[in-house]
């Protein structure tokens, strides 16, 4: 049995594999999602403030701080808290954040040339190495969310009485930076041939001819009645009209008796025929 290696593979369909369109869909959804994310001022917020409102609460994120009401959707930003913003993980999340957008941009700028573009079949390296980039930025934006998730309630000098809330852009991290890497991951396993190509969707060449050579139906076969005619000597005609009549193994049609017509007829006209 020759080696893997030197094995020949084909794929039996133009279209482009499963995997490629699975991490093309998911890494740009993830990456809108974590650009929404990282310029988004929400990533807690702040309910019950003491000497303030109700309804009023403070919305921070990684690089900047509003205030908003609930009866008002209009939040005032620009709002300065040094405490805050010396926390230990702001500037490591703002970094990793805007490091996630880009480099799942150069992933998929070298995981589109890859996938198929012109070519008959995709080039599996560079996909691979484009979803290698894009698995790598989905773990850079996990990394500070789940950071910041961890020492949510102690980032800055909150007191007891102030309810503090995950943001909705913790939520979208999350989501974008799971998108990525299940997406970057998928199209990373098309480097190898694994399952047997069933990830590329390959099949051996042997095979393939195995499997058609086993679904050919047989020849089928026609039965043709046989004439056994005699040849005359008497004329060139390999054939006569006797032994026609005589050798054909199937019943022939007979042809039809000749109708005499009676000139001599000499009986009395009728009225009909004057």
């Amino acid at each position: 049995m020759p080696r893997r290696s030197t094995e020949e593979w084909i794929r039996l369909s133009l279209r482009t594999p499963g995997i490629l369109i699975f991490g093309m869909v998911f890494a740009p959804c993830g990456w809108i999602l974590n650009l929404t994310a990282t310029v988004a001022p929400n990533w807690r917020t702040l309910h019950n403030l003491p000497s303030t409102p109700s309804d009023e609460f403070i919305q921070q994120g990684i690089w900047e701080i509003c205030r908003a009401t609930s009866t008002n959707t209009r939040a005032e930003c620009g709002l300065l808290d040094d405490t805050y913003f010396d926390n230990e993980v702001i500037t490591p999340a703002q970094g990793l954040m805007v490091a996630s957008l880009i480099v799942t941009l150069i992933g998929l700028a070298v995981a589109i040339p890859g996938v198929r573009c012109w070519r008959d079949r995709p080039n599996w390296t560079v996909a691979g190495l484009g979803g290698l980039l894009i698995f790598l930025s989905g773990v850079m934006t996990i990394i500070p969310i789940a950071w910041y998730t961890h020492i949510l309630p102690d980032i800055s000098s909150v007191t007891p009485s102030i309810d503090v809330r995950v943001g909705y852009c913790i939520i979208l991290g999350y989501i974008g930076g799971i998108f990525e890497i299940l997406g970057g991951f998928v199209m990373f396993i098309g480097i190898c041939r694994c399952c047997g190509g069933k990830n590329r969707g390959e099949t051996r060449v042997d095979e393939v001819g195995t499997r058609f050579s086993r679904q050919k139906p047989p020849p089928r076969r026609v039965e043709v009645p046989s004439l056994n005619r005699a040849r005359s000597s008497a004329s060139s005609v390999p054939y006569s009209k006797d032994s026609m009549d005589d050798d054909v193994s199937f019943p022939r049609a007979k042809s039809p008796a000749v109708r005499t017509v009676n000139t001599s007829y000499s009986g009395r006209p009728y009225d009909a025929d004057l």
